[in-house]
């Protein structure tokens, strides 16, 4: 099939000029002139035959089919960014894609990867933090670790770790709260807020914590911090007491950065979950892999 395509280095100084709105930003960007952006969008206008652009005394506007046509483009350049660089990594078959939540990224797999090199030395790690739900074909990724209860239709689905939480400050913190001895006691000190799990339904929060052991709480959610590692990183400078999930506490717990203060956890609804595509594990480096970060996992919970 021939495709009537239009001139593709004009189509990229058009798409930056629309989303600039203007020549110059965009000859920045591109590392060219305002001048050549503009002659690049004038042989586009000239293959379309219809305006792009409005000149002005001082500057551009994009006229009613520029906005459509930069609206329509937006996606399909995105679409062909991301679909190249999934093929540019699946070229070497060494490079293992991961993605998981950030705070299970810095917290607990990062620490990890140094017996990963030491065991399988020909695996080259592509890590990658995110939030969003993942698409595997489009963003060229191997495997991904989401906290969730399944199912996970038309993936491959191993069960990681559950959510066990412990209440967990600094040792000086600790040492100086000589009253703290249970979890009632909690009420008359700072609790440190994770807004990740105040926007995950039903995840263990300070309320649900407390309320395991009898103790009403409805205290503000102050102070907060967006995600689990800053929450953790302040209960480790002293700011309060913190609540979170083994797997985010284990290597503080073994360095002495964090003490936790009470024997008693609470169990959380949701797991952590190893997630791929079934035809992934045909490449050797993902399953060499995947079946390492199952016996880290398995180490981890028997701790």
């Amino acid at each position: 099939m021939h495709y009537r395509l239009p001139p593709l280095p004009a189509i990229r100084a058009f798409e930056t000029a629309a989303r600039h709105g203007g020549f110059q930003s965009a000859g920045e960007e591109l590392h060219v002139s305002a001048g050549a952006v503009a002659h690049q969008v004038k042989l586009l206008e000239n293959w379309l035959g219809v305006a792009l652009f409005q000149r002005l005394p001082r500057g551009v506007v994009l006229t009613p089919a520029g906005r459509q046509y930069a609206e329509a483009l937006r996606p399909l350049l995105s679409g062909l960014a991301e679909v190249s660089e999934t093929i540019r990594h699946r070229g070497d078959e060494r490079v293992v894609t991961v993605t998981s939540v950030p705070s299970l990224v810095a917290r607990w797999l990062m620490p990890r990867l140094g017996r990963l090199r030491e065991q399988h030395p020909d695996i080259d790690m592509r890590v990658l933090a995110s939030l969003h739900p993942v698409d595997f074909l489009r963003e060229g990724v191997d495997v991904a670790i989401r906290l969730g209860t399944g199912p996970y239709p038309g993936l491959k689905d191993d069960m990681l770790m559950e959510e066990w939480f412990s209440a967990v400050c600094s040792p000086a913190f600790k040492a100086a709260a000589v009253d703290l001895r249970e979890p009632g006691d909690l009420l008359r000190y700072p609790l440190l807020h994770d807004e990740v799990e105040m926007r995950i339904p039903d995840e263990i929060n300070w309320t649900r914590w407390l309320q395991a052991f009898g103790v009403n709480y409805a205290g503000a959610a102050r102070p907060s911090f967006s995600h689990t590692y800053l929450t953790l990183e302040a209960a480790a400078n002293g700011q309060g007491v913190a609540i979170a999930a083994e797997p985010f506490i284990e290597e503080d717990l073994r360095s002495g950065r964090l003490a936790r203060l009470f024997p008693q956890r609470v169990r959380g609804p949701y797991g952590f979950h190893l997630l791929r595509l079934p035809e992934a594990e045909a490449r050797p480096s993902v399953k060499a892999f995947c079946e390492w970060i199952k016996k880290e996992a398995q180490a981890s919970s028997a701790q």
